[in-house]
């Protein structure tokens, strides 16, 4: 995929009389939704809602085996997705198309869902690579342009959000948190996109950038593989699994991406102080 050549930086905040410009009250409900979305969407709970504490139970408690093909799987599942989903989205104006995007991740899950575990390293780079496609038109529709290297990348950023592997509330867990762990190895990837005109998932600085996706993408993934394993999910079919596995990333990605635009309109500093309040807010 061809990018622009040269990362823009966030454009600087609006100034009123020499006062930075606070949110309005549209974006200030916008932001709260973001809270909401990156806070407190958990895959774990959205599952257990459509089959109950049986799921809840076995998605905690994700037997090793799981998270190592997990990983794995979500290692290869990111490559494929940063080479496929990426190449030509950039040509593409249609609008965010959410029910397109589900209904083909849920058929991809009934193709996977009759071969098993083994299924899953064929599956998941389809679904992921559809998933990212959706998570891209979000950005897309919240005003990114995806031409530019860093943006592009942030959509591969929404993996990572999905993922706790410790536990809620942790440094390692916040939205912000999770972001700048990540920054450095965004910025650097960045840096070679631009240097490069292309992105090559192979090159190490994007594979390392893989590598600490996928170790939190990995884990909502054994998640979802635990709870396919659990008995009551006979009566659920894999299409139901991957939709509710493909709107959890979605509505990160609103959250995330929503975030973003008011960084380029108000400037990190007031939405970092918006965004905290409302995170402690009663």
């Amino acid at each position: 995929m061809a990018l622009a050549e040269h990362a823009h930086p966030l454009p600087a905040p609006l100034v009123l009389e020499g006062q930075i410009e606070p949110l309005s009250a549209a974006d200030r409900l916008a932001l709260a939704a973001a809270v909401q979305a990156l806070e407190t969407t958990s895959l774990v709970a959205r599952l257990s809602s459509l089959a109950g504490a049986q799921i809840d139970l076995a998605s905690r408690f994700v037997p090793a085996r799981f998270a190592r093909i997990g990983r794995h799987a979500s290692t290869l599942a990111l490559r494929a997705a940063l080479h496929t989903a990426l190449q030509s989205l950039h040509k593409t104006q249609a609008p965010a198309s959410r029910r397109l995007h589900k209904a083909l991740a849920a058929a991809s899950g009934v193709v996977g869902g009759a071969f098993g575990l083994a299924g899953l390293m064929f599956e998941l780079p389809v679904s992921t690579t559809l998933m990212l496609r959706a998570i891209a038109d979000i950005a897309r529709a919240e005003g990114e342009d995806l031409s530019r290297p860093e943006s592009a990348l942030a959509c591969l950023e929404v993996f990572a959000l999905g993922g706790r592997p410790t536990t809620a509330g942790t440094i390692e867990s916040g939205y912000f948190a999770v972001r700048g762990l990540l920054a450095q190895s965004v910025s650097e990837a960045a840096r070679f996109v631009v240097q490069h005109h292309i992105i090559d998932e192979a090159a190490p600085v994007l594979a390392r950038l893989i590598a600490q996706i996928a170790g939190r993408f990995g884990f909502v993934v054994s998640q979802k593989m635990a709870a396919q394993a659990v008995p009551v999910v006979g009566a659920m079919s894999a299409a139901a699994l991957n939709l509710a596995f493909t709107d959890h990333f979605q509505k990160l990605a609103h959250g995330h991406f929503t975030v973003r635009r008011l960084e380029r309109h108000y400037g990190r500093a007031v939405v970092r102080e918006e965004y905290d309040r409302l995170m402690h807010k009663d």
